[in-house]
């Protein structure tokens, strides 16, 4: 199990994740990060208030952890109006968003968590709600089947996304306000990790904040679970006064490193170094020799590890980038191949250590 497992496996807890909720900030205001997002977002809330409306429907994408359905459940405070929350796997026949925006009050803010992965029935049927607050619901079937009109009551659509290139664009241009969330800057992290460390009632010193920041992989729901656990950890072996040290400590033994690496990024970077060479190696290939599933592989681990420019994908498979190598404490072999993106080339290093063309 990898470390991300493990903490995922732990917040499942009741208490885990009665405690998760409370560290969610409950205003725009104390909602750390996103400063465009926020500007933005809340002069869409302050007009609609303005003009007694609900507010206009609202897209948000980016990756897992940055916020969105914080941003829903601040929405729907914001705007004094009650929350619904589903999501697009839960959404698989146009009946089952018939069921839901039929039984939505005026006002109300119904929350659609990865809404790309929506049936197209109930897309199709979800154009009509968002723009005319209207929805035909079918009775019968074949010849004899009748389209009845059914109005519903205003209401602001928050849909979720974490790949917003799957949204069609009859439904992406339906939102009147589009969000793209980032990954968080350390120092944004530190702001985050504070805020719960004193809702938590915990003693951690500013050098502790920057430790766990550094290994959060720029995502706040990372932040607020590595917190908790060198939390755990302090507990245990008595300490009350929590410093870099002690974080480092208590990050080490979850297998959490100094680049927020976990057990499998690791595992994936040493098979492409020690098994490969450096690569290229197709992704099937790097997937069975590290024991895992090749979806597991292109979605979990390669988006950080390609971020953080350890790994590369090219159009002849996986190869482990300079940093890689110095990241294990490994020599680059001068065989290591090189591949230049912007050129579209391969090369091999020279014994310098330059590229060289091949």
């Amino acid at each position: 199990m990898t470390e991300n497992q493990q903490i995922t496996a732990s917040s499942s807890e009741p208490e885990e994740r009665a405690l998760e909720s409370a560290l969610r900030p409950k205003n725009l205001h104390d909602f750390v990060g996103q400063p465009r997002v926020r500007q933005q977002l809340s002069l869409v809330l302050e007009a609609s208030r303005i003009r007694e409306r609900s507010a206009d429907h609202v897209l948000l994408s980016g990756p897992p952890g940055l916020g969105k359905t914080t941003l829903a459940m601040i929405i729907a405070a914001e705007m004094n109006a009650p929350l619904r929350i589903s999501s697009g796997p839960a959404i698989q026949h146009a009946g089952d968003l018939a069921a839901i925006l039929s039984s939505l009050t005026e006002g109300e803010v119904l929350f659609l968590d990865e809404i790309h992965r929506m049936s197209r029935p109930a897309e199709e049927m979800l154009y009509m709600a968002m723009e005319d607050f209207r929805v035909d619901i079918v009775v019968g079937k074949g010849a004899g089947a009748t389209a009845i009109p059914l109005e519903i009551p205003p209401f602001t659509l928050v849909g979720a996304t974490t790949r917003a290139g799957l949204l069609p664009g009859p439904l992406r241009d339906r939102f009147g306000f589009t969000g793209h969330l980032e990954f968080y800057a350390t120092e944004e992290l530190e702001l985050v990790l504070r805020r719960s460390a004193m809702l938590m009632d915990m003693s951690v010193n500013s050098a502790a904040f920057a430790e766990i920041a550094l290994r959060s992989r720029g995502t706040p729901r990372i932040s607020n679970r590595l917190l908790r656990r060198v939390r755990d950890w302090a507990l245990v072996h008595g300490i009350e006064q929590i410093d870099a040290r002690a974080a480092s400590a208590a990050l080490d033994m979850y297998e959490v490193d100094s680049k927020g690496l976990d057990r499998m990024d690791r595992n994936v970077l040493e098979a492409l170094c020690t098994k490969f060479a450096g690569g290229p190696v197709g992704l099937s290939t790097l997937a069975i020799a590290v024991g895992q599933e090749t979806e597991t592989v292109e979605t979990v681990a390669e988006p950080y590890l390609v971020r953080e420019g350890l790994l590369g994908r090219t159009p002849r498979g996986r190869i482990a980038m300079p940093a890689a190598w110095e990241h294990l404490g490994l020599a680059m072999p001068a065989h290591a191949v090189h591949y230049d993106g912007a050129a579209g080339q391969f090369g091999r290093q020279d014994p310098s250590g330059n590229p060289a063309g091949s």
